[in-house]
């Protein structure tokens, strides 16, 4: 192991072990994953959703439309912003649009009848909204037709260390997405966070039952790092999804974030990306 690895290993295995949580084992060289873009092919063939790879990033596959969420949360995007966006995506074949939630009716409107969803976020970008609204928010945004939940977590009471209302915050929007069937992506805003703290915070998110952690809003001081990636695959597992937000702007990058472990990359130079371009957009 490099020595990033082993940093990884230790402060996962220190911080699960304090929240008695047994580790029997921690595979951070993607040793333990799929190692070629056939076997990945096959596995979503034979009725994979979402894969979990952490193999060399010269092995991911190139088709990377399905890993990205074509996201928009610039305050002053337009309704033609809006439309444009969702035409990119059905076009390119993108998983999802990621837009504020006063545009979530009008994104579902545009991608009626393609296989591309909608996410909107909520408690976002602060993550400071108290949980009830929350909650209420993700119902709202489901109800609009959102399929998909990027929730902010209370970062204060995360580093006040009040686990227990950041696990309680996640939940009650776990459940308002789980009673439609929609999917919550807790994001935990890992520029901000100590490595013990991006440790707890993910698996707060396992424990709350939600669906993916994300790395970032891409409002906050950086975004994504493949170090971040790494460390919250080992602490949730391979089952979780991992999204990657936040300074995305290339086939690079986002090889590198599924080589990590990210199962979803959220960016806003998706068309770039999957033409085989760099954006300068930062977020």
């Amino acid at each position: 192991m490099t020595s990033r690895e082993e940093l990884i290993e230790a402060v996962t295995r220190e911080v699960l072990a304090a929240f008695g949580e047994e580790v029997d084992e921690i595979c951070v060289d993607g040793s333990c994953a799929v190692h070629s873009p056939e076997k990945v092919r096959q596995m979503v063939a034979n009725g994979a959703g979402r894969i979990s790879f952490s193999g060399a990033a010269s092995e991911v596959p190139r088709d990377l439309a399905r890993y990205l969420d074509h996201t928009l949360l610039k305050p002053e995007a337009s309704a033609s912003d809006i439309d444009k966006l969702c035409e990119e995506a059905v076009e390119f074949g993108f998983a999802a649009v990621c837009v504020n939630p006063a545009w979530v009716k009008r994104a579902a409107q545009n991608v009626r009848g393609s296989s591309v969803k909608v996410a909107s976020v909520v408690g976002f970008p602060l993550g400071a909204t108290p949980t009830a609204i929350k909650a209420m928010e993700a119902r709202r945004a489901i109800r609009d037709g959102a399929r998909e939940i990027d929730m902010v977590i209370n970062i204060g009471a995360l580093k006040s260390g009040d686990h227990e209302a950041v696990r309680t915050d996640i939940e009650k929007v776990s459940d308002a997405c789980r009673e439609a069937g929609a999917k919550n992506k807790v994001i935990i805003e890992a520029a901000l966070l100590t490595d013990e703290e991006k440790v707890i915070a993910s698996y707060l998110a396992k424990q709350a039952k939600a669906d993916f952690v994300k790395t970032s809003t891409g409002f906050g001081p950086g975004g994504a790092t493949v170090h971040d990636v790494l460390l919250m695959r080992e602490t949730v597992g391979p089952e979780m999804g991992i999204k990657a937000a936040g300074g995305i702007r290339s086939a690079e990058d986002v090889k590198d974030m599924i080589a990590a472990g990210a199962t979803r990359i959220g960016a806003s130079a998706g068309v770039a990306i999957v033409s085989g371009g760099e954006s300068s957009e930062q977020y």
